[in-house]
């Protein structure tokens, strides 16, 4: 009996609880997940600092036409002057510290230098281009939650803290089979009955994108021995997918050997299409992703139901991505029973998404996936959608989010401007 694609998804989602956590360096964390909060061991800013290049004074007595008499510089990374009295002023850059005695800097487009004396050409205000200690964070504030996606400006922000190492959750390394006689490597000349094992590396590139680490195991011949060397290898990393062999063919032995490697199978078939013929078990923590062998079925589950897996193995919270709503562009027609994965190309017009077909929707047919920026999901009981009917889809790209509709041109540089 097939199981439907709901359930199929949270059951997965189940048995995929987050890896151990690993310290890495600054630089190797941006991508991961943060696996504990950061508090603040420090006030950031450390001290008062100017914002802006100028002249330190102290704001009480200071007026537009005001004279100061300049007794000081102080460059960034300088050192504070002693304190300024009252009728004096210290030249000061961006980032430098502002001294004792003084609680305003006066930009230096708004005075005027000569002889060492400065004439301040506009009003002053206590407290301007100065950021105050502690105003962007207090020492022992909470700064990063656990959980937090590390991207360039949560490095910003633990560099800032002083942190050379961050505590992440760790990447799933994840074992990849191909199975079946007629595979061969790309490359290879293909004889006759033969084709390119062209699933392990678009599931390999697909782990890769997701972050996490592919292991690229083999071919499984189609005989016991074979299937189970690479399994048993498979069964070693923090998850497994095959593909092909997952049906009820005479050489379909891929739910056989595992079942013989002690893995629990928890479905076999699902109310999807593509993907149908897909199977999930599980070996102690290790999830086993038995796809179709199809390139096209293939690269749908893992988007799917794997994609979404890894991730929260990896300490992700968002592991699906948003469903968007467009308007469908011709009419649509499809059998009742299966929820169906639609290849779609999406355009924007006047603010709204436009979703038409991105071609043949044939599981054969591997150049629509290629052309394809978006899967719709069009409802298990839907078989008729008039065009303008709204459609639920998810990217799988989000340059779309980035273009108008008739490709709009993106304006050249003229020839001098690159001289």
């Amino acid at each position: 009996m097939s199981t439907s694609f709901d359930t199929a998804r949270r059951l997965i989602l189940q048995h995929a609880p987050p890896l151990g956590v690993e310290r890495v360096m600054l630089l190797a964390a941006p991508g991961r997940i943060l696996a504990e909060e950061v508090a603040a061991p420090c006030d950031l800013p450390p001290y008062d600092v100017s914002a802006m290049d100028g002249y330190a004074v102290h704001a009480a007595g200071c007026q537009a036409g005001t004279s100061l008499k300049v007794t000081g510089f102080i460059p960034a990374g300088g050192r504070p002057s002693p304190v300024v009295t009252s009728g004096c002023a210290v030249k000061i850059m961006t980032g430098a510290p502002v001294p004792a005695g003084c609680d305003a800097v006066v930009p230096v487009e708004e005075t005027e230098e000569l002889s060492g004396v400065v004439r301040l050409l506009s009003a002053i205000t206590p407290g301007q281009h100065i950021r105050l200690r502690g105003e962007d964070v207090a020492r022992g504030d909470l700064v990063l939650s656990a959980g937090t996606l590390i991207r360039p400006p949560e490095i910003s922000m633990l560099a800032s803290l002083g942190r050379l190492t961050v505590p992440v959750y760790r990447r799933a390394r994840v074992g990849i089979v191909s199975t079946g006689d007629e595979l061969v490597e790309p490359g290879m000349a293909l004889e006759p009955g033969q084709i390119v094992n062209s699933n392990a590396f678009s599931l390999a590139a697909a782990v890769l994108e997701c972050g996490a680490e592919p292991v690229l195991l083999g071919i499984a011949r189609d005989e016991w021995q074979s299937h189970k060397e690479l399994f048993s290898a498979g069964l070693e990393c923090d998850a497994l997918i095959t593909s092909a062999g997952v049906s009820t063919g005479d050489r379909d032995l891929v739910r056989e050997v595992l079942e013989a490697l002690g893995v629990e199978q928890q479905f076999w078939k699902i109310d999807m299409k593509p993907g149908g013929p897909t199977a999930f078990g599980v070996k102690g923590k290790v999830p086993v992703f038995s796809l179709p062998g199809n390139p096209v079925s293939t690269m749908v589950t893992f988007e799917e139901l794997v994609r979404p897996a890894l991730l929260r193995m990896m300490g992700h919270r968002r592991v699906i991505r948003p469903l968007l709503k467009g308007i469908l562009q011709e009419d649509l027609r499809k059998g009742g029973g299966k929820v169906h994965f639609l290849r779609v190309q999406v355009r924007v017009e006047e603010g709204r998404y436009l979703v038409s077909t991105a071609g043949d929707q044939r599981t054969g047919t591997l150049r629509t996936m290629v052309q394809a920026s978006a899967l719709a999901l069009i409802p298990q009981e839907a078989t008729f959608l008039p065009a303008g009917s709204e459609v639920d889809f998810h990217l799988l790209s989000e340059d779309v989010l980035m273009l108008e509709p008739q490709n709009t041109p993106i304006p050249q540089p003229r020839a001098e401007a690159c001289r």
